[in-house]
């Protein structure tokens, strides 16, 4: 896992003065940290029954449709609004100062069906939390959510209590 974390950069004041942003995009060029990536995650929950992986915009897509074809699952996109052209479904949540909108297409799950949640970070849980809430309004089963980075420190599992949190690296 060293070797991973090798692999990605660390940008001091990012986006705003204090903040260390983790920047997975070093990680996800380099076709050994890609592929070490996709294949954790699908070993992971190879065996479970996923019938959809739920991607997160943005960098959820790169690596959730990889995953979602190792396990024979569908992909789903999670867009922020205003991006999706059919009926969707809506959630609105809490960031830091003010809230946001996620949306995920009506047809997207099918009630029972195995979901599995895919981003590239978890820091508070809020956009996690959100698209738990909207698998959950399709009556979508949520095996797990599964992370490349999460920041420990900023508590993010705590909104997902009572789901299975994976990360590959933790800070």
């Amino acid at each position: 896992m060293e070797e991973l974390k090798k692999k990605i950069r660390e940008v001091p004041d990012f986006p705003k003065p204090g903040i260390l942003f983790y920047d997975l995009t070093t990680l996800l060029k380099d076709k050994d940290g890609l592929r070490s990536v996709i294949d954790i995650l699908t070993e992971k929950y190879k065996g479970l029954g996923i019938e959809k992986v739920v991607g997160i915009e943005s960098r959820g897509f790169i690596v959730g449709p990889g995953v979602a074809y190792n396990l024979g699952a569908g992909f789903v996109p999670v867009r922020k609004k205003g991006k999706l052209p059919a009926e969707k479904i809506t959630v609105t949540y809490d960031l830091e100062y003010g809230q946001d909108v996620l949306e995920m297409h009506k047809d997207a799950i099918e009630p029972g069906q195995r979901v599995l949640i895919v981003d590239d970070l978890i820091a508070t849980g809020g956009t996690a939390a959100a698209t738990v809430r909207m698998v959950r309004q399709l009556n979508g089963e949520v095996t797990g959510l599964a992370f490349i980075v999460e920041l420990e420190f900023l508590n993010g599992r705590e909104k997902l209590d009572g789901y299975e949190v994976f990360s590959i690296l933790r800070y």
